[in-house]
């Protein structure tokens, strides 16, 4: 018999952290405000606030390289947009590459620009002028954008549930989902906790690490692995000015400057993942890393020498088979699911949410550059994963 629903919606979306916000704030901005948002916490207390922030469009999928893009004109005018300051900050961003990955970083710059990211190469000489401290000798090339920097997940989730809310979006924290109405093959609402339903003529499901578990229920099977991934901050002992984020694919590391001073960094190595249970995991980073942090940060910043770690924490990724996300309809009608962003999620937030707001309206994507086919979850299955064109030794699965 059919659940009798004490509360009804256009659109319900479950999770509340940085995707859910960007598409309750996408489907606002479309005149969609029949919209629930559940969260079982509290807007951004999942993994969202554990997010390292980097905004860059160095990717050689060319769809995700135009997400970015979208998120980029995003956080440039978030203080228009939104109202607030949501913690962009437009240091610029460096990529160094090795011999092995010259051709295919000139090749992945061309196709960037051509779905209109700025984007270019610049000399050693150039890099030396914004990071002195680092040695530059073992990079063959390096690619440059201007534009790129660092945000704040956390803040910028907010500020995306903050503009739904005004636009009369309902945002309910500590509503925990404990399953969906699924009625003759169609997602009809959802469950909470207390018992009670919510009837919605789409549910949208952006519950990252926790997507797996809650779908493989009903039959939708998200391949989602939980990696654990460890950041360090790092206190300079110098003040080193302003610096760009550094994205080092010779030692497979990344840096970008914080606030106070410090430097956040993290491991490209991604060979070894750690899963783990998103519910209990280690929140810093264990001895083998912070030796394996002392270890990078010295060779490729003798500049540094008094350098000193002043904390660690840790989060989880929600990595899909090719490291690229699932933004997509599924068998069961009136349900889509957003999840798998595989640590790409923060600068391409605004992108998703669009194209989340998209599916719910058209069914398909309404910018050239991202075809919702490159994201449809099937083609795990159909065995057409979504990889790079121009791989990095080492550091692909990012790429």
């Amino acid at each position: 018999m059919p659940s009798v629903a004490a509360e009804s919606a256009e659109v319900v979306i479950v999770g509340g952290g940085l995707e859910g916000a960007a598409a309750a704030w996408a489907l606002s901005q479309r005149g969609i405000t029949d919209v629930v948002v559940l969260e079982r916490s509290t807007v951004g207390a999942g993994m969202t606030g554990k997010s390292s922030g980097i905004v860059r469009c160095h990717y050689g999928v060319s769809s995700l390289a135009a997400m970015s893009a979208v998120g980029l004109e995003v956080f440039e005018k978030a203080e228009e947009i939104f109202g607030v300051d949501i913690g962009f900050r437009q240091t610029g961003y460096v990529v160094g590459v090795g011999e092995p990955n010259v051709t295919n970083m000139r090749a992945s710059l061309a196709a960037q620009r051509a779905v209109g990211v700025q984007t270019e190469e610049i000399d050693r000489s150039d890099v030396a002028k914004m990071w002195p401290v680092a040695d530059l000798e073992p990079f063959a090339a390096f690619g440059w954008e201007a534009r790129g920097g660092y945000g704040d997940a956390y803040s910028t989730a907010q500020a995306f549930a903050a503009s739904a809310r005004a636009a009369g979006v309902r945002i309910r924290q500590g509503a925990l989902v404990t399953g969906l109405v699924v009625e003759h093959d169609r997602a009809t609402g959802v469950r909470l906790a207390d018992g009670t339903t919510i009837a919605a003529g789409t549910v949208v499901v952006a519950t990252g690490v926790w997507t797996q578990p809650l779908l493989a229920r009903y039959g939708v099977d998200v391949p989602i692995r939980v990696h654990r991934e460890q950041i360090v901050m790092i206190a300079t002992g110098v003040d080193i000015g302003p610096v760009p984020v550094f994205s080092d694919l010779v030692s497979l590391q990344y840096v970008r400057p914080d606030v106070g001073g410090e430097i956040l960094f993290g491991n490209s190595d991604l060979s070894e993942p750690e899963i783990v249970d998103p519910d209990d995991y280690l929140n810093r980073a264990n001895d083998e890393f912070v030796d394996l942090t002392v270890d990078k940060i010295s060779a490729r910043f003798p500049g540094l020498p008094d350098a000193s770690i002043s904390s660690s924490y840790a989060g989880c990724y929600d990595v899909t088979p090719d490291w690229n996300p699932v933004i997509s309809k599924t068998d069961v009608a009136g349900l889509i699911v957003a999840a798998g962003f595989s640590g790409h999620g923060f600068k391409i937030a605004p992108a998703v949410g669009r194209l989340v707001a998209d599916l719910v309206v058209e069914g398909r994507s309404s910018d050239p550059r991202i075809p919702e086919t490159d994201f449809r979850l099937s083609r795990f299955a159909e065995g057409e994963p979504l990889t790079t064109q121009f791989p990095y030794v080492g550091a692909g699965e990012m790429r």
